[in-house]
Protein backbone atom coordinates (compact mmCIF):
# COMPACT_ATOMS: atom_id res chain seq x y z
CA UNK A 1 0.00 0.00 0.00
CA UNK A 2 1.34 3.59 -1.04
CA UNK A 3 -0.23 6.40 0.56
CA UNK A 4 0.71 10.26 0.27
CA UNK A 5 -0.18 13.07 2.33
CA UNK A 6 -0.88 16.86 0.92
CA UNK A 7 0.20 18.89 3.83
CA UNK A 8 2.03 18.02 6.80
CA UNK A 9 0.14 19.59 10.05
CA UNK A 10 -0.76 18.35 13.13
CA UNK A 11 -3.92 16.12 11.94
CA UNK A 12 -1.37 14.49 9.33
CA UNK A 13 1.32 13.95 11.76
CA UNK A 14 -1.26 12.24 13.95
CA UNK A 15 -2.94 9.84 10.64
CA UNK A 16 0.80 8.81 9.97
CA UNK A 17 1.62 8.10 13.43
CA UNK A 18 -1.55 5.92 13.57
CA UNK A 19 -0.77 3.87 10.42
CA UNK A 20 2.26 3.44 10.96
CA UNK A 21 0.59 1.80 14.19
CA UNK A 22 -1.82 -0.26 12.44
CA UNK A 23 -0.45 -1.19 8.82
CA UNK A 24 3.33 -1.35 9.97
CA UNK A 25 6.22 -0.52 8.00
CA UNK A 26 5.21 -2.61 4.82
CA UNK A 27 2.91 0.73 3.94
CA UNK A 28 4.51 3.29 1.82
CA UNK A 29 3.77 6.82 3.26
CA UNK A 30 4.65 9.86 0.99
CA UNK A 31 4.49 13.55 2.02
CA UNK A 32 3.73 16.66 -0.49
CA UNK A 33 4.70 20.15 1.27
CA UNK A 34 4.17 23.50 -0.30
CA UNK A 35 8.18 24.40 1.82
CA UNK A 36 6.59 27.18 3.55
CA UNK A 37 5.85 24.92 6.91
CA UNK A 38 8.46 23.92 9.85
CA UNK A 39 10.97 21.45 9.86
CA UNK A 40 10.10 18.35 10.13
CA UNK A 41 10.20 16.45 13.32
CA UNK A 42 12.97 13.78 13.73
CA UNK A 43 10.03 11.03 15.05
CA UNK A 44 8.13 12.01 12.24
CA UNK A 45 10.64 11.73 9.62
CA UNK A 46 11.55 8.50 10.40
CA UNK A 47 8.03 7.46 9.75
CA UNK A 48 7.96 9.13 6.17
CA UNK A 49 9.55 7.73 3.19
CA UNK A 50 9.61 10.51 0.59
CA UNK A 51 9.05 14.88 1.21
CA UNK A 52 8.45 15.68 -2.36
CA UNK A 53 7.86 19.71 -2.76
CA UNK A 54 4.47 21.06 -4.19
CA UNK A 55 5.15 21.98 -7.75
CA UNK A 56 8.02 18.84 -8.40
CA UNK A 57 7.59 15.81 -9.52
CA UNK A 58 5.59 13.37 -7.71
CA UNK A 59 4.92 9.86 -8.36
CA UNK A 60 1.36 9.36 -10.09
CA UNK A 61 1.05 4.92 -8.29
CA UNK A 62 -0.29 5.74 -4.94
CA UNK A 63 -3.25 3.74 -3.88
CA UNK A 64 -4.34 6.48 -1.33
CA UNK A 65 -4.29 10.67 -1.04
CA UNK A 66 -5.21 12.28 2.17
CA UNK A 67 -5.83 15.85 1.79
CA UNK A 68 -5.01 17.27 5.08
CA UNK A 69 -3.22 21.09 4.60
CA UNK A 70 -5.40 24.06 5.33
CA UNK A 71 -8.76 24.23 4.51
CA UNK A 72 -8.96 26.81 2.02
CA UNK A 73 -6.59 24.88 -0.15
CA UNK A 74 -8.55 21.58 0.05
CA UNK A 75 -10.30 22.10 -3.47
CA UNK A 76 -7.25 22.95 -5.01
CA UNK A 77 -5.17 20.32 -3.70
CA UNK A 78 -7.66 17.45 -4.56
CA UNK A 79 -7.85 18.67 -7.99
CA UNK A 80 -3.22 18.99 -7.84
CA UNK A 81 -3.16 15.48 -7.24
CA UNK A 82 -6.31 14.00 -9.02
CA UNK A 83 -4.45 12.13 -10.77
CA UNK A 84 -1.94 11.09 -8.77
CA UNK A 85 -3.72 8.58 -6.89
CA UNK A 86 -6.83 6.22 -6.73
CA UNK A 87 -8.91 6.94 -3.40
CA UNK A 88 -9.08 9.89 -1.79
CA UNK A 89 -9.45 10.68 2.07
CA UNK A 90 -10.20 14.52 2.57
CA UNK A 91 -10.46 16.03 6.24
CA UNK A 92 -12.89 18.01 7.19
CA UNK A 93 -14.42 20.28 6.66
CA UNK A 94 -14.74 19.30 2.85
CA UNK A 95 -14.06 22.55 1.10
CA UNK A 96 -14.46 25.80 1.85
CA UNK A 97 -16.86 27.03 -0.65
CA UNK A 98 -19.58 23.80 0.52
CA UNK A 99 -18.60 22.51 -3.26
CA UNK A 100 -20.44 24.15 -5.21
CA UNK A 101 -17.61 23.54 -8.07
CA UNK A 102 -17.51 20.10 -7.09
CA UNK A 103 -18.96 19.26 -10.57
CA UNK A 104 -15.49 20.15 -12.23
CA UNK A 105 -13.27 17.72 -10.53
CA UNK A 106 -15.07 14.75 -12.70
CA UNK A 107 -14.77 12.41 -9.92
CA UNK A 108 -14.21 8.89 -11.15
CA UNK A 109 -16.85 5.93 -10.34
CA UNK A 110 -13.96 3.23 -9.43
CA UNK A 111 -12.17 5.67 -6.89
CA UNK A 112 -13.38 6.17 -3.24
CA UNK A 113 -13.94 10.36 -1.98
CA UNK A 114 -14.11 10.14 1.70
CA UNK A 115 -14.70 13.13 4.36
CA UNK A 116 -12.93 12.79 7.57
CA UNK A 117 -15.79 12.92 10.27
CA UNK A 118 -14.06 11.11 13.75
CA UNK A 119 -16.25 12.04 16.03
CA UNK A 120 -18.63 9.29 14.51
CA UNK A 121 -16.10 6.89 15.67
CA UNK A 122 -15.78 7.69 19.36
CA UNK A 123 -17.71 5.37 21.63
CA UNK A 124 -20.16 8.34 22.79
CA UNK A 125 -21.50 8.58 19.27
CA UNK A 126 -21.32 5.10 18.56
CA UNK A 127 -23.38 3.88 21.66
CA UNK A 128 -25.88 6.89 21.00
CA UNK A 129 -26.30 5.15 17.28
CA UNK A 130 -26.22 1.78 18.84
CA UNK A 131 -28.77 2.16 21.47
CA UNK A 132 -31.02 5.13 21.30
CA UNK A 133 -34.13 5.19 19.96
CA UNK A 134 -34.19 8.66 18.18
CA UNK A 135 -37.62 8.43 17.11
CA UNK A 136 -38.65 9.04 20.58
CA UNK A 137 -36.76 11.69 20.93
CA UNK A 138 -38.30 14.84 20.84
CA UNK A 139 -35.90 17.48 21.15
CA UNK A 140 -31.95 17.64 20.84
CA UNK A 141 -29.25 20.17 22.09
CA UNK A 142 -25.58 20.10 21.31
CA UNK A 143 -22.57 22.39 21.97
CA UNK A 144 -18.63 22.78 21.71
CA UNK A 145 -17.53 25.34 23.40
CA UNK A 146 -13.60 26.08 24.34
CA UNK A 147 -11.48 28.43 24.24
CA UNK A 148 -9.38 28.79 21.18
CA UNK A 149 -6.34 30.22 22.39
CA UNK A 150 -5.65 26.94 24.12
CA UNK A 151 -6.37 24.80 21.65
CA UNK A 152 -2.67 24.09 20.22
CA UNK A 153 -0.25 24.51 23.35
CA UNK A 154 2.81 26.97 21.46
CA UNK A 155 1.04 27.96 18.73
CA UNK A 156 -0.07 31.69 18.44
CA UNK A 157 -3.83 30.95 17.69
CA UNK A 158 -3.59 34.13 15.39
CA UNK A 159 -1.87 32.29 12.94
CA UNK A 160 -3.55 29.37 12.97
CA UNK A 161 -6.42 28.86 9.99
CA UNK A 162 -9.36 29.12 12.56
CA UNK A 163 -8.64 32.57 13.51
CA UNK A 164 -8.50 33.77 10.17
CA UNK A 165 -11.25 33.98 7.46
CA UNK A 166 -9.55 33.60 4.06
CA UNK A 167 -8.16 30.39 5.23
CA UNK A 168 -11.58 28.47 6.20
CA UNK A 169 -11.66 29.61 9.48
CA UNK A 170 -14.23 29.91 12.11
CA UNK A 171 -16.89 27.81 13.82
CA UNK A 172 -19.46 27.00 11.51
CA UNK A 173 -16.73 25.10 9.62
CA UNK A 174 -13.89 24.07 12.29
CA UNK A 175 -16.99 22.45 14.16
CA UNK A 176 -18.40 20.75 11.25
CA UNK A 177 -18.23 17.48 13.58
CA UNK A 178 -21.23 18.64 15.35
CA UNK A 179 -23.66 19.04 12.30
CA UNK A 180 -22.06 15.84 10.44
CA UNK A 181 -22.71 13.75 13.97
CA UNK A 182 -26.26 15.26 13.89
CA UNK A 183 -26.74 14.04 10.74
CA UNK A 184 -25.35 10.63 10.92
CA UNK A 185 -27.28 10.23 13.98
CA UNK A 186 -31.13 11.55 13.22
CA UNK A 187 -30.32 12.53 9.31
CA UNK A 188 -30.77 15.82 7.78
CA UNK A 189 -33.01 18.70 8.85
CA UNK A 190 -36.44 20.15 7.08
CA UNK A 191 -35.48 23.75 7.80
CA UNK A 192 -32.50 25.22 9.78
CA UNK A 193 -32.24 29.30 10.68
CA UNK A 194 -28.93 30.48 12.03
CA UNK A 195 -27.19 33.43 13.55
CA UNK A 196 -23.27 33.51 13.11
CA UNK A 197 -20.61 36.32 14.09
CA UNK A 198 -17.43 37.62 15.59
CA UNK A 199 -18.82 38.59 19.60
CA UNK A 200 -15.73 38.25 21.30
CA UNK A 201 -12.45 40.17 21.99
CA UNK A 202 -10.06 37.23 20.32
CA UNK A 203 -7.84 38.81 18.03
CA UNK A 204 -9.41 37.28 14.70
CA UNK A 205 -11.61 37.92 11.81
CA UNK A 206 -13.40 34.16 11.32
CA UNK A 207 -16.69 34.11 13.26
CA UNK A 208 -16.13 32.75 16.84
CA UNK A 209 -19.66 31.52 17.72
CA UNK A 210 -22.90 29.94 15.58
CA UNK A 211 -26.37 29.21 16.66
CA UNK A 212 -28.59 27.08 15.27
CA UNK A 213 -32.00 25.84 15.77
CA UNK A 214 -32.94 23.26 13.30
CA UNK A 215 -36.69 21.77 12.21
CA UNK A 216 -37.20 17.85 11.93
CA UNK A 217 -40.70 16.03 11.16
CA UNK A 218 -40.51 14.96 14.53
CA UNK A 219 -38.00 16.49 16.87
CA UNK A 220 -35.98 20.08 16.97
CA UNK A 221 -32.62 20.36 17.38
CA UNK A 222 -30.61 23.15 19.42
CA UNK A 223 -26.51 23.73 18.33
CA UNK A 224 -24.20 26.05 19.55
CA UNK A 225 -20.53 26.50 18.42
CA UNK A 226 -17.99 29.04 20.16
CA UNK A 227 -14.33 29.84 20.43
CA UNK A 228 -14.55 31.86 23.69
CA UNK A 229 -15.35 29.54 26.36
CA UNK A 230 -13.29 28.84 28.78
CA UNK A 231 -14.20 25.92 30.63
CA UNK A 232 -14.70 23.29 27.56
CA UNK A 233 -17.80 21.71 27.02
CA UNK A 234 -18.86 19.39 24.16
CA UNK A 235 -22.36 17.99 25.19
CA UNK A 236 -25.45 16.38 23.37
CA UNK A 237 -28.71 16.49 25.51
CA UNK A 238 -31.70 14.35 24.28
CA UNK A 239 -35.19 14.93 25.79
CA UNK A 240 -37.79 12.47 25.13
CA UNK A 241 -40.82 10.54 25.86
CA UNK A 242 -39.63 8.73 28.60
CA UNK A 243 -35.83 9.57 29.28
CA UNK A 244 -33.79 13.00 29.45
CA UNK A 245 -30.19 11.66 28.47
CA UNK A 246 -26.42 13.89 28.48
CA UNK A 247 -24.05 12.52 26.48
CA UNK A 248 -20.79 14.10 27.14
CA UNK A 249 -17.96 13.71 24.48
CA UNK A 250 -14.98 15.65 27.26
CA UNK A 251 -16.09 13.28 30.11
CA UNK A 252 -16.90 10.18 27.15
CA UNK A 253 -19.83 9.05 29.22
CA UNK A 254 -24.04 8.56 29.13
CA UNK A 255 -25.83 9.75 31.67
CA UNK A 256 -29.79 8.89 32.31
CA UNK A 257 -30.32 11.61 34.38
CA UNK A 258 -34.23 10.53 34.81
CA UNK A 259 -32.46 6.96 36.49
CA UNK A 260 -28.95 8.02 37.54
CA UNK A 261 -27.61 5.42 35.24
CA UNK A 262 -24.03 6.19 34.42
CA UNK A 263 -22.18 4.85 31.58
CA UNK A 264 -18.35 5.17 31.38
CA UNK A 265 -16.79 5.10 27.39
CA UNK A 266 -13.38 6.28 28.01
CA UNK A 267 -11.08 5.69 25.17
CA UNK A 268 -7.66 7.92 24.23
CA UNK A 269 -8.29 10.24 21.01
CA UNK A 270 -5.98 7.60 18.66
CA UNK A 271 -8.38 5.39 19.51
CA UNK A 272 -11.12 6.95 17.81
CA UNK A 273 -8.98 8.10 15.05
CA UNK A 274 -7.77 5.13 14.49
CA UNK A 275 -11.16 3.38 13.91
CA UNK A 276 -11.88 5.54 11.23
CA UNK A 277 -8.78 4.64 9.49
CA UNK A 278 -10.25 1.30 9.61
CA UNK A 279 -13.41 2.43 8.85
CA UNK A 280 -12.17 3.84 5.79
CA UNK A 281 -9.79 1.28 4.34
CA UNK A 282 -12.25 -1.22 4.88
CA UNK A 283 -14.45 0.97 2.14
CA UNK A 284 -11.56 0.83 -0.02
CA UNK A 285 -11.34 -2.62 -0.15
CA UNK A 286 -14.81 -2.83 -1.16
CA UNK A 287 -15.75 -4.38 2.34
CA UNK A 288 -18.31 -1.48 3.41
CA UNK A 289 -20.15 1.31 1.28
CA UNK A 290 -18.62 4.96 1.47
CA UNK A 291 -21.07 6.53 3.82
CA UNK A 292 -19.84 10.35 3.66
CA UNK A 293 -18.79 11.22 0.09
CA UNK A 294 -17.65 14.25 -0.80
CA UNK A 295 -21.14 15.17 -2.09
CA UNK A 296 -22.35 14.17 1.50
CA UNK A 297 -19.48 16.22 2.96
CA UNK A 298 -20.62 19.34 1.05
CA UNK A 299 -24.46 18.78 1.71
CA UNK A 300 -23.14 18.80 5.86
CA UNK A 301 -20.87 21.57 5.34
CA UNK A 302 -23.52 23.74 3.81
CA UNK A 303 -26.31 23.13 6.92
CA UNK A 304 -23.51 24.71 9.10
CA UNK A 305 -23.25 27.73 6.94
CA UNK A 306 -26.77 28.16 7.48
CA UNK A 307 -28.25 26.24 4.43
CA UNK A 308 -30.41 23.53 3.74
CA UNK A 309 -27.73 20.12 2.78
Amino acid sequence: MKVCFMGLGSIAARHIKNLRSLYGPDMVIDVVRSGKGKPIEEDLRKRIAHVYQKGGAIPSDYDVIFITNPTNLHYAALEQMHGHGRHFFIEKPVFETGGEDVGRLKLRKDSVYYVACPLRYTNVIQYLKREIDFSQIYSMRCISSSYLPQWRPGVDYRNTYSARRELGGGVAMDLIHEWDYICHLIGRPVKVSSFMGKKSDLEMDSDDVAVYIAEYEDKMVEVHLDYFGRVPVRKIELYGRSQVIEADLLEQKITYKTTGECVELYEDRDSYQKKELVHFFRIINGEIPNDNTILDGCRTLRIGRGGIG
